[in-house]
């Protein structure tokens, strides 16, 4: 049996900025920017992992954001890596303290302007995932083809 991952991913708005993890450690994700997330525990569904990543990674709570809602589901296929299933999200923050000054072990938050996303250090791919999703407010799918780091296919539904 082929081996894949389920995990969730939000990106979280604040005005005319986004709350990105510019992320550490030594994985695929190893210094590209992300939204909040992780993966999926057994018995969970994506709303309830959501919103545990969200609380994990950034002290935000449930009531802290308005306007969450599941905006697509990415499949992210790559010879290199594991087949992985992401549930997107996306959620505006209501609370008063900074959470980009919470210590998170997945690396350093930080909030950017959404003028400057794509500058970033990011996937090729999540680059088109946000083009989808700076267009209107549709829930769409899309499937990323990679061979390694190079994207060689998309395919939006």
């Amino acid at each position: 049996m082929e081996r894949f991952i389920i995990t969730t991913e939000c990106y979280i708005r604040k005005g005319d900025k986004m709350l990105f993890i510019h992320k550490g450690g030594r994985d695929l994700n190893t210094g590209k920017y992300l939204g909040i997330g992780g993966h999926m525990e057994k018995g969970e569904s994506p709303v309830e992992c959501m919103l545990r990543e969200i609380y994990e990674e950034t002290g935000i709570k449930k009531e802290e954001l308005s306007r969450f809602r599941m905006r697509a589901v990415i499949t992210f296929v790559n010879p290199v890596y594991e087949d992985e299933y992401i549930h997107l999200f996306e959620a505006d923050y209501t609370g008063d303290r900074d959470p980009a000054a919470t210590d998170c072990n997945e690396g350093k938050l930080q909030w950017v302007d959404i003028r400057d996303i794509y500058n970033l250090p990011l996937w090729e791919g999540d680059k088109r995932m946000f083009d989808e999703m700076f267009r209107d407010d549709r829930f769409f799918t899309m499937k990323l083809v990679y061979d390694g780091d190079d994207l060689k296919e998309v395919t939006v539904d």
